[in-house]
């Protein structure tokens, strides 16, 4: 007896964004009928969104691009959702659209001061050295001491290109232009921060070592930053990550006491630091120059589940400038909804049916949609 079954019939699926969420969407499915991106070429965030100075990272590449070669995904570059195609013209050709447009702007950190002239978002600088296209060819590197405000691998990023030497990053793939500003920078301090203890960081391990393989920047920690609770030792005993990490700064603490020389530029790690107040220079009669000049913290305690809790006690760094990487946040697409204050597309496991069943998305049309970050 030979059992007969029906071909189910080949669905056509649109996919927006052709970073690497984009580019495995549509190798999970085996196929796209096409891969649309605003950009010339594919694979946004590992071409634009890593430091130059991290080819294991930017080798990521190699991957997808083995994925395009297959065959099955039809690359289309140029072209703009909402711009040069629209919701109405994907649902007329495709019976699902994915988007992985993902998240390019810096998340919010409100803050008195946060808009003064010298205070920046860490996304538009990773895009400025990454030679990004939407972004201008100048960077205003005037300070010589710099805060960072994060925790994570893009904080640590960040503050590896503005302490590093720009000779250092010839032999990566870095723009004529960021080399040739990076060459005039005159930095000489550059602080991170970070609103927990050691064993909270973000960060992983191998963007921790690669710090102190900076040449001529000299690595400072200070002993009052290195608290832990209750949480924090369970981490530190059971997660590998966190010991390596904890034991790595706890090294570089004790190893800073016995440097025979000093380096020309200093990357600060301080910890248990959260923002209150971005300073505003002054003019000599008193009014305000519009500038940063300081950066104002309150001193942070863990409550013994890894939280922190203020302690009343504030301090102040004189920088000139101030990064804040405190994540990235979705912007809206059209005819899409929309949850602005999280930057997502609102979901189920990714899926936005967007049948007419909740009032805000009564006269949206169905499609599929994505609402990962990662893009």
């Amino acid at each position: 007896m030979t059992e007969t079954t029906s071909a189910l019939p080949r669905r056509r699926v649109a996919v927006v964004g052709a970073g690497p969420a984009g580019v495995y969407a549509s190798d999970i499915l085996q196929r796209s009928d096409h891969l649309f991106d605003r950009y010339p070429a594919p694979f946004g965030l590992i071409r634009y969104g890593v430091a130059p100075d991290h080819p294991r990272i930017k080798g990521i590449i190699k991957a997808l691009h083995k994925v395009m070669e297959r065959g099955g995904i039809r690359f289309i570059g140029n072209v703009d959702y909402g711009r040069d195609i629209t919701l109405e013209e994907l649902r007329k050709h495709y019976d699902a659209v994915i988007f992985a447009t993902g998240a390019i702007d810096d998340a919010a950190l409100n803050i008195p001061g946060i808009d003064l002239e010298g205070s920046y978002g860490a996304a538009d600088f990773v895009s400025w050295y990454d030679g990004h296209p939407d972004y201008p060819r100048e960077w205003p590197l005037n300070a010589e001491q710099v805060a960072v405000l994060g925790n994570g691998n893009v904080a640590l990023d960040v503050a590896r290109v503005l302490s590093k030497h720009a000779e250092d990053l010839l032999e990566t793939e870095i723009p004529d232009n960021v080399y040739e500003g990076l060459q005039t920078s005159p930095v000489q301090d550059v602080h991170v921060f970070g609103r927990r203890g050691p064993a909270q960081v973000k960060f992983t391990p191998l963007e921790l070592r690669e710090l102190s393989h900076t040449r001529d920047v000299d690595i400072v920690l200070y002993e009052e930053d290195f608290e832990f609770d209750e949480a924090s030792d369970e981490s530190i005993k059971t997660n590998n990550q966190v010991k390596t990490m904890v034991n790595t700064l706890a090294n570089w603490l004790v190893e800073q006491e016995e440097r025979s020389e000093e380096a020309s530029r200093k990357l600060h790690l301080h910890f248990l630091h959260q923002p209150v107040e971005i300073v505003e220079g002054r003019n000599e009669d008193g009014s305000g120059t519009g500038k940063v000049a300081g950066i104002k913290f309150e001193r942070m305690e863990l409550d013994g589940t890894a939280r922190a809790q203020g302690t009343g006690e504030f301090v102040e760094y004189p920088v000139q400038a101030v990064y804040r990487a405190v994540g990235y946040f979705g912007s809206p697409l059209a005819d899409i909804p929309f949850d602005s204050e999280r930057g997502i597309i609102p979901n189920d496991g990714g899926g936005c049916s967007m049948r007419p069943v909740p009032r805000w998305r009564a006269s949206m049309p169905p499609v599929g949609s994505s609402g990962d970050r990662s893009a």
